[in-house]
């Protein structure tokens, strides 16, 4: 019996599949690797669980008679997969391929799988390792470029978007990565910029390297780009992982319940002695953190900018949370231009995404200065302001010390529709600091006082014990409950159990208007 032509057919089909599955030259592979880059399939097959990848328009090919190659994938790898599980899309950029340049169809590709990722309401994982826009391709490439912005603000808070830079990202290719939820970059084998090395010479003298201009560490702690910065490409693929274990699919849904060994009654007798008994002298906020989260586990967000305040995600009781909380090791904790910006991004964040929020108070107040004032911090602290009132998820307040003046209001005070306000004894609820106090409200007394250094000792004293406590908030009902800071953990759960099924309305309209 003669071989039936659908055999014929199906050798040519695994014949363009097997092309397809490795499309770039030997020596170009050569080279990703040399560089400690992994392939763009390889990461696909690295973050997605064993197995699980469904790959789409694998036989795409551009149609530019410019161009004499036409390989097929067309320099990005895209289609769905699991990840612990759960339903996410892909796409990976081929640095091997045209050196991952953008064209008219590697942009479709991506369109498509954006708009899938929209329809059925799952997070899509961009991996950028590619040259920019494709030249020989011209307006088109540019337009290919919009129609990607446009679908990351329709995406916008109703499913995640993950970018991971792992490579380069220049130019217009930026902003893709700019608009989504999270930036992941590998240090030192990644870099963003939108001009790069060679145009800063040009224009303004100025001789820098890539790294120097738009490498990880530059964006992780100076511009605030950089969400989270990993050593290479696998660490920086199973943090993705990580991340996504803490998120819901879309913002119809709950986060993951992930319930562990964690005792919900545990104790965490370690609080109670972690204050100094000078309220001047910091402590480390991340003790409060990880004594009261499950298992001690926290991923934190932009740990390396705006250290002065500390975000990220952890499970109290087994439910995800976010965490915002004062940093008293780095400016005292003070609110500045900087801090403002990354904890009102990360509360919007957590409130698009259904996962309620936890903030620990220790606030001097905002940072004074020229510089600051100068540059606006009056409307950048806004914008966390801003984002706690709007936010309707789940939020508890806990006040471990300073809790001064309008820094005090921002950080989710009760005033502003946290749920829950409690406060551990050392808690200091005051318009001001003692001395300052005194030197504003006591002037004259101190002034024409026969001893003037021991009329201001006592009038701080008296001030101290009147004002710098949780009891006076108490008594108002600004604080819902005063607490052993040992019961913090129990108290937390409590609460958040009690508020899931809190729900409520923002007032009907387009949208608010932020004060960027």
């Amino acid at each position: 019996m003669a071989d039936h032509p659908i055999r014929e057919r199906l050798e040519d089909l695994k014949q363009r599949k097997a092309e397809a599955l490795q499309p770039g030259s030997e020596r170009s592979i050569a080279r990703q690797h040399e560089r400690g880059k992994m392939l763009a399939r390889e990461r696909i097959e690295y973050l997605l669980d064993a197995g699980s990848f469904h790959e789409l328009d694998m036989l795409a090919r551009h149609r530019n008679a410019d161009i004499p190659e036409r390989p097929y994938t067309d320099g990005v790898i895209t289609g769905w997969g699991l990840v612990d599980g759960r339903k996410v899309f892909v796409f990976s950029q081929d640095f091997t391929l045209f050196g991952g340049a953008l064209g008219e169809v590697f942009a479709e590709k991506i369109h498509k799988l954006m708009d899938l990722a929209l329809k059925v309401g799952a997070p899509v994982v961009g991996i950028n390792d590619g040259a920019g826009a494709r030249i020989q391709e011209g307006p088109v490439s540019l337009a290919s470029y919009g129609g990607i912005f446009y679908r990351n603000v329709l995406a916008s808070g109703v499913t995640p978007q993950v970018s991971v830079i792992m490579g380069p990202c220049a130019g217009g290719a930026v902003y893709s990565p700019a608009m989504t939820d999270f930036i992941f970059m590998v240090d030192q084998t990644s870099y963003m910029f939108i001009t790069g090395p060679d145009v800063v010479k040009t224009v303004t003298g100025a001789e820098v390297t890539q790294q120097e201009l738009g490498g990880a560490m530059a964006h992780a702690a100076k511009s605030g780009v950089a969400s989270f910065v990993s050593p290479d490409d696998k660490a920086c693929l199973d943090d993705v992982r990580y991340l996504l274990s803490f998120l819901p699919s879309n913002n119809l849904e709950e986060p993951p319940v992930v319930a562990g060994a964690d005792d919900p009654g545990r104790l965490c007798p370690e609080l109670v002695d972690l204050m100094p008994d000078n309220s001047n002298q910091p402590y480390d906020l991340h003790s409060v953190i990880t004594a009261v989260v499950d298992e001690g586990d926290f991923f934190e967000y932009f740990p390396h900018w705006a250290k002065n305040i500390v975000c990220g995600f952890a499970r109290i009781g087994g439910q995800s949370v976010g965490i915002v909380g004062n940093q008293p090791m780095h400016f005292a904790g003070v609110l500045d231009i900087d801090a403002s910006e990354k904890a009102a991004r990360f509360v919007r964040t957590c409130d698009a995404f259904n996962i309620p929020l936890v903030t620990f108070v220790d606030v001097p107040g905002f940072l004074p200065g020229v510089d600051q004032e100068h540059g606006g911090i009056i409307r950048h602290g806004a914008k966390l302001l801003y984002a706690y009132c709007e936010a309707t998820v789940p939020r508890i307040q806990v006040i471990t010390r300073k809790a001064y003046g309008g820094a005090y209001v921002v950080m989710n005070s009760k005033s502003i529709g946290a749920d829950l306000a409690f406060a551990w004894p050392s808690a200091e609820l005051a318009v001001m600091g003692a001395q300052g106090a005194v030197e504003i409200a006591y002037r004259k007394e101190i002034t024409t006082a026969e001893d003037p250094v021991a009329k201001r000792a006592e009038l701080i004293d008296d001030y101290s014990e009147r004002w710098l406590n949780p009891y006076v908030a108490a008594e108002r009902g600004y604080v819902d409950d005063v607490i052993d800071p040992a019961d913090t953990r129990v108290k937390l759960i409590a609460g958040l159990e009690m508020l899931r099924s809190k729900r409520e309305e923002l007032p009907k309209r387009k949208h608010g208007n932020v004060p960027l």
